[in-house]
């Protein structure tokens, strides 16, 4: 205790974690075992069937060409605001600023989408196994508050907790594919097929591109806790590689094996008819009831990573806008005992309060309209900040090549942006897809993102008309 005491009482906790727990940050909030069972039924049924598997290698090439670049960047830029920072250091601050209220509004998005999700699988397997109702609210509001005590501690306190969760979220997957492959498979036995051109471009990757894109949201949070990470000018890009290469393994293989325990010829039609259990089904057959039982347990656990993932990143996102002044000042205080983002934290769970609240008043599906809607809401906003930081890339060392080589500074940020593009195009084409829903409401996303980003370009113009020398500071590094 005095050793904490002892410490400056503002500013993030400095040399506080090193790549693993990055890593666990990073994978958790990508949450495996939630993706999996809630994403790739989807995939298979509206997509490329066989192909899903190649859709997530695909993906993930794609990503790490993303990281190339942005690992590059990392090594000169150390800011929580991360992709802000990024946008600010090579587009200027007026779009740094427009990328980072997109990408508050696109993380809150998220956490809102799971905290749904999470209240609406409890409620489910609580009154399926006891036949007791508990409103999903409920859950949702009694998990707000273990997460922002949690979000509160020593940032290491979220990285040994959400470790555990996420080793033993993949443990329970790869079970299950280990098993598949020691069984034998499906009647067709093993083939490489879903990794072929054939299944990969076939009709439907567009559709399955959307669902497997959604998977990947969270990896790029590793540059967000370079203030507080050992050796950041190794470990970030260290941990954006291992994250993006762990994540795509994980989920191409994954997806391989559920498709070779169907069957090529039958994952679809499966898909369909029963998306909810097509994984269960496999865990009964293969691993029993029981494990089945602990994989819906930490199905809820892998939700419950997830959202102290994001916490802490949206924090830090708020932290960074109110040290340097576009946001309330009092956002960039820090508890002077566990120097964490403590009046950041507080106004992100009062968001979450306040919109979980209205959300139960308001009687709406948890699934149907808040988990999907915000889901589809997250995605556009992540993707569209992804392309703003590949380009800052691009500008950034067009000033000054610096330590980094054509690869990284120009060709993977060029195709990045190019791949992007293509990515966000889809999205937002098939948007009444990845939602569920026509609504008109939903149809104006694009245009009310766009919204957020141009006033957060107004906010920094605002500020160098009123503050020039703050303006000139913003996005800086920290040392």
């Amino acid at each position: 205790m005095n050793q904490i005491s002892s410490q400056p009482s503002e500013g993030l906790s400095k040399n506080a974690v090193g790549l693993p727990q990055i890593v666990f940050f990073v994978v958790a909030a990508a949450a495996p075992l939630t993706a999996m069972v809630g994403a790739t039924p989807a995939a298979f049924s509206l997509g490329n069937g066989a192909g899903v598997p190649g859709a997530f290698v695909l993906a993930g090439v794609m990503y790490l060409l993303f990281s190339l670049g942005y690992a590059a960047m990392s090594r000169h830029i150390s800011n929580a605001g991360a992709f802000y920072a990024y946008i600010a250091n090579g587009l200027g601050a007026p779009l740094g600023v427009g990328g980072a209220f997109i990408a508050i509004v696109a993380y809150n998005a998220v956490q809102i989408a799971i905290y749904s999700m999470f209240g609406f699988f409890l409620n489910n397997g609580i009154q399926q196994h006891y036949g007791v109702d508990i409103p999903w609210w409920g859950f949702a509001l009694a998990c707000i508050a273990i997460v922002h005590f949690c979000g509160a501690r020593h940032i290491e306190f979220s990285g040994r907790l959400l470790g555990m969760l996420m080793i033993c979220e993949i443990a329970i997957v790869m079970l299950l594919d280990l098993a598949i492959v020691t069984k034998g498979g499906g009647a067709g036995g093993f083939t490489a097929r879903p990794f072929s051109p054939a299944a990969i471009f076939s009709p439907g990757l567009g559709i399955a591109l959307v669902f497997v894109l959604g998977s990947y949201m969270g990896f790029e949070a590793t540059a967000i806790f370079s203030e507080e990470a050992r050796d950041p000018k190794v470990t970030i890009p260290r941990a954006t590689y291992v994250a993006v290469i762990l994540i795509m393994a994980f989920y191409a293989f994954s997806a391989w094996a559920i498709v070779e325990a169907w069957g090529e010829n039958q994952i679809v039609a499966q898909a369909t008819k029963d998306p909810a259990n097509l994984w269960f089904a496999m865990s009964d057959r293969y691993l029993g009831k029981v494990a089945t039982d602990a994989m819906n347990i930490l199905l809820v656990t892998s939700l419950f990573a997830a959202i102290l993932s994001f916490h802490n990143t949206i924090t830090r996102y708020f932290y960074a806008m109110g040290r340097e002044g576009v946001l309330w000042s009092k956002l960039g205080h820090t508890c002077p005992v566990y120097r964490c983002p403590d009046v950041a934290g507080k106004l992100q769970t009062l968001i979450a309060l306040v919109t979980v609240a209205g959300s139960a008043l308001l009687h709406l599906d948890p699934f149907a309209i808040v988990f999907s809607w915000m889901s589809a809401l997250a995605t556009i906003g992540i993707i569209a900040v992804q392309i703003l930081v590949a380009a800052s890339v691009i500008v950034f060392f067009a000033r000054d090549h610096r330590d980094a080589g054509i690869v990284h500074r120009l060709i993977a940020p060029a195709i990045s942006v190019i791949a992007l593009s293509a990515c966000l195009v889809l999205v937002v084409r098939n948007l009444s897809v990845l939602s569920g829903s026509d609504s008109k409401l939903v149809s104006l996303f694009p245009y009310l993102l766009l919204a957020i980003g141009i006033s957060g370009v107004w906010a920094a113009l605002r500020l160098r008309r009123k503050d020039p020398g703050l303006y000139r500071c913003l996005g800086r590094a920290v040392q």
